[in-house]
């Protein structure tokens, strides 16, 4: 039922604090409603709660119904669970959360519950109900709760004994997570001998039996406080150390939840605690219940919840992806000529690739099936590449950009934003060289296979109706553009793995394990398996970046024409290769065939656009986990146009 303004005198008449608890519950979510229904301003919400009052202050017997429902209220609710539990998982799982929150998105609410944390949930969705709880004057605070609990009731002690056992709760729940192994191994080794979680309990009842049963000298109370306080700034300082552990043991989205729980739970104490012996107890619990109504909103969201415990998984992410990204950014001439061979030799695999690439076609495959293979072929293809210490050109940006992010740590020293500059002029002449390297080899090597096939066989790889359709596939005046901008997503994926795969490696240990576990020592011998064990450690990343790709640029194509999407990928290699195979079939008379030039015209753009939108979406993120702000940003985006100005060959002659 919607309720107005004038709605009020209804709203005290069908106050019954004998009804039934869905119904004594629905009064008070009803009283909400109307005091914040079609409100312009918050004024106009703090006029309605100061009205109520007014009400209830000249209608006696509409006071003493409102005080035997809060007697109620406050015997059959349990309010503990709002204060020690509201906005915390019930478990300690990700993968529950995230079914949990789901379940609230779907699943309506009920007030038939004695759950004060679900009740509180229904009774204060939005946020305008934490601005008008905080715009509430403390004068009209005291007249209700003067109206709710008289100075002669019990309503101090029940809030004392509330807080108190949401304290005790929540620091078993500090204990619990403080002794489970997953994080007391990874504290540092001072931490643990510290033993800061044995004396929290200990502590805790030493506060209550002050508060309740002490000697009322200001004295202990304060000794009794100082104590617990200082006991959660050591359990706190204990936790951070679990962080700096994560480079060296790994980190998982688990993890992270874990540690931000019980940091959490730390706060909901302190909270708890200035509640309990604050001054203006009024003032303090209703600043804590507007707070539970942020918590409560950012407890349904799935996106806050990935945001908030996947952002340290990221950051760790970006800086294994940088410790690889480092290898692959020139300085010199030296290593500029470096690259532009370790690049040939990349585009000679890659010539071989193509070839292998049409001849999977000409198997005709079902669609998946081809798909599979292609990306098998890729996958083969990059893998060997890695091993032979050559390289891809559009492989690099999304392992490239973590690394100069990096270089952001320090962004306000001086001098930092024009070395951060010169990083970006250094790769970009990285990826000149490397674009080049691949191109001007695969082309020439395609072609000149496809004519050794031609004399061996006397057929070309392609008859002319598919040379036709690849030169039409590939060329400017297409789709290409798109496809070339959808294969830079598929770039920046495989960067992500290749983090995430490293991550999971240290996580489990498994170098450790590939060089000690005695059963693969006794198999491999102990010299073989610590090789294996640093070979494996230090190619990982690689080998999960490279499969990735080359199955999602063989599948990706498939899977998206199962839904209808005709999406292809343009790598710019293999665009090369491909153009390669298919003039062979033309011979001399493809140079005067005008949708040759057109996809010829497509292959820069094809490798610009491969690098931009990979590096691009790998730079955010690793701004992301960096931390660097709008502002910096734009000092960076205006540095970087004004060397393009002063200096633009420093960005492709080294």
């Amino acid at each position: 039922m919607r309720r107005k303004a004038q709605d009020l005198p209804r709203l005290l008449a069908e106050l019954d604090p004998h009804a039934e608890i869905a119904e004594r519950h629905l009064w008070l979510i009803h009283v909400l409603e109307w005091v914040r229904e079609a409100a312009p301003s918050i004024e106009v919400a703090t006029g309605r709660v100061e009205a109520f009052v007014v009400a209830m202050e000249n209608d006696a017997d509409a006071r003493q119904r409102l005080q035997a429902w809060w007697l109620i209220f406050i015997d059959r609710v349990d309010i503990t669970t709002l204060l020690a539990d509201f906005g915390f998982a019930p478990r300690t799982a990700m993968i529950t959360e995230v079914s949990e929150r789901i379940r609230s998105k779907l699943l309506p609410g009920t007030p038939e519950t004695i759950d004060a944390s679900e009740l509180f949930s229904i009774a204060m969705p939005s946020e305008f109900d934490a601005r008008w709880l905080n715009a509430l004057p403390e004068s009209l605070l005291q007249r209700l709760a003067a109206l709710l609990a008289p100075a002669d009731s019990q309503g101090a002690s029940f809030w004392q004994h509330a807080l108190l056992n949401a304290i005790t709760y929540c620091a078993g729940q500090i204990l619990s997570n403080g002794f489970a192994p997953e994080l007391r191994l990874r504290m540092s080794e001072e931490a643990r001998e510290q033993r800061p979680f044995h004396d929290l309990i200990r502590d805790v009842e030493s506060l209550r039996i002050e508060v309740l049963h002490g000697l009322r000298t200001p004295d202990r109370l304060l000794e009794a406080e100082r104590r617990l306080r200082e006991r959660l700034d050591a359990c706190r300082a204990a936790i951070g150390t679990v962080y700096n552990h994560y480079g060296d043991d790994g980190i998982s989205v688990g993890l992270v939840f874990r540690v931000r729980q019980l940091r959490t739970r730390i706060v909901r104490i302190r909270q708890l605690l200035d509640c309990l012996t604050s001054t203006r107890p009024e003032q303090d619990a209703l600043r804590l219940l507007a707070g539970f109504v942020s918590v409560g909103r950012e407890r349904r969201s799935l996106r806050s919840l990935f945001a908030n415990n996947s952002s340290l998984l990221a950051a760790k992410m970006t800086e294994r992806s940088a410790e690889t990204g480092e290898h692959y950014i020139t300085r010199t001439g030296k290593e500029y000529l470096q690259m532009l061979h370790r690049a040939a030799g990349g585009g000679l695999v890659m010539s071989v690739t193509t070839l292998v690439k049409f001849g999977l076609v000409a198997l005709t495959f079902s669609a998946f099936w081809g798909g599979f293979w292609a990306g098998i072929n890729y996958a083969i293809s990059f893998l060997l590449i890695q091993l032979l210490h050559f390289t891809v050109a559009t492989k690099q940006p999304a392992m490239t950009a973590p690394a100069m992010a990096a270089k952001l740590k320090n962004i306000n020293e001086e001098g930092a934003i024009e070395g951060f500059v010169d990083e970006v002029a250094n790769l970009t002449r990285t990826q000149v060289a490397a674009i080049l390297g691949n191109v001007l080899v695969v082309f020439p090597a395609a072609l000149g296979l496809s004519m050794l096939y031609q004399y061996a066989f006397g057929t070309p790889p392609l008859d002319e109706p598919h040379a036709t359709q690849v030169l039409d596939s590939l060329s400017l005046l297409g789709p290409s553009v798109l496809f070339a901008a959808f294969t830079g997503v598929l770039l920046f994926l495989s960067s992500l793995i290749a983090g995430w795969a490293e991550n999971w490696f240290v996580l489990n240990r498994l170098d450790s394990a590939l060089r000690y576990n005695p059963t693969i020592t006794r198999v491999l011998g102990s010299v073989r398996a610590k090789r294996w064990g640093t070979f494996w450690r230090n190619n990982i990343s690689g080998f999960a970046a490279n499969i990735s790709l080359g199955l999602m640029l063989g599948l990706a194509p498939a899977i998206a024409g199962f839904f209808g999407l005709g999406l292809e990928v343009r790598h710019v290699t293999l665009s090369s290769g491909q153009l390669g195979v298919a003039g062979a079939t033309f011979g001399w008379e493809m140079i005067h065939d005008d949708a040759f030039w057109w996809a010829v015209a497509m292959l820069p753009f094809n490798g610009a656009i491969n690098v931009l939108v990979s590096f691009y979406l790998a730079f955010r993120m690793a701004l992301r986990a960096q931390n660097v702000t709008g502002v910096e940003r734009s000092r960076i985006y205006a540095a970087i146009r004004h060397r393009l100005r002063k200096r633009p060959l420093s960005f492709f002659k080294p």
